[in-house]
This record gives C-alpha cells, structure tokens and sequence, in this order.
C-alpha cells in the first residue's frame, strides 16, 4: 500500500514561464528515459526479485520514482501556466497545445507519446538490475542535457536535485547487483534466473 504525502521532495517554485523549455522537459515525465518509465520499471521488477532486500530496494526507488514524476509535471505545470496565445506561438508550443492546451501529458520532447516499450522487466534479476543501471544513467544524461539548455535558475536547482537523485540510485542499483552476485555465487548458480532454481 502506498501513502501519498501531500508535499514534494523538493519544492518547485518557477517564477518565469517559458513553454520552449517545458517542450524539452516533458521527455522526463513521459519519455523514453523519462520518470514515468522508471517508476512502472522498478515497481513491475519486484514481482520477480527472488531476495527480499532487492525487492525492498526496487519498491523504495519506483515509489522514489513517482514522486519525481509529480515533481517534473509540477515544473512543466508552472512553466506554463498564464501562457499568451503570443508566448504559445513565438515558443513553438502550439503543437502541444492543440492537443493538451496545457495539461501535463506524458511524452517524449519529440512529440511521441510515452509507451512501455521504453521499459524493461524481464523476471531475470542479473538482466533487470542492468537495465536498472542503464535507466538510471541514461536519465542522468537527459538531465545533464536539459542542464545544458536551461538558463532559469528555478528550473536548474530542481533539475539539479533531481540528476543527483539518478546518481543516488545507480549507486544503490549497482550494490544491489553485487549482492546477486554474491547470492548467486553462494548457492553455485551459472545461469542468471533463480526463479528456475526449484
């Protein structure tokens, strides 16, 4: 059961609309590296994690997950809201907004709507535990990449909290990969999929 806090991690407090950087920053709530993916990831994973403090780490860190959701439709939100038909147009949001006006829709910056083909759960700890550590690094990236683009500093010290939480993750992901490891080696396991281990 999950309880919902009605606060953010970190609190998002953009002052200055611009509907240009929103475009980009929506790929971290519906994109393919995006928030959306890794919380759905890391929550349908735990079914199959066969040790329970593995379990216990993809359950803290999918839930980790859909609270920075909240967060990046709380930055696309303030970035856009009291929008003009000017600002909507000289910004190049139209297209968007002929779709979504300004609600928060999940999707990649380029325009394609999210999909879980951008995920993985394979039910094998090894390969989901890897495709954990690429996620993580792969959303850092994007991080940086929106970092590179952004000049408003409201926007930077969310983004900024939020690549470190990437970091964070990767880091617990790679020392839950090396108990696997350590797990496997103890019962003499060669093949990666415990749950065939009966």
């Amino acid at each position: 059961m999950f309880v919902y806090e009605k606060k953010l991690q970190y609190p998002v407090r953009i002052t200055t609309p611009n509907p240009k950087l929103a475009a980009v920053i929506i790929s971290q709530y519906g994109g393919p590296d995006g928030e959306l993916g890794a919380s759905l990831r890391y929550l349908s994973q735990r079914y199959s994690m066969p040790y329970p403090e593995l379990k216990g780490l993809l359950t803290d860190i999918g839930t980790e997950e859909l609270g920075h959701l909240e967060m990046v439709g709380t930055i696309v939100h303030q970035l856009t809201r009291n929008l003009t038909e000017d600002q909507i147009k000289t910004a190049g949001f139209d297209t968007y907004f002929v779709d979504h006006t300004t609600g928060i829709y999940p999707q990649f910056a380029s325009g394609t709507p999210w999909t879980a083909a951008t995920m993985q759960s394979k039910g094998d700890l090894i390969t989901d535990l890897t495709e954990d550590l690429a996620a993580e690094q792969k959303a850092r990236t994007t991080y940086d990449n929106i970092l590179r683009l952004s000049d408003d500093p409201d926007v930077n010290d969310v983004i900024k909290f939020l690549r470190a939480r990437e970091i964070v993750h990767f880091q617990r992901f790679g020392e839950g990969l090396r108990l696997a490891r350590e797990k496997l080696d103890q019962k003499n396991v060669y093949y990666i999929n415990p749950s065939f281990d009966k």
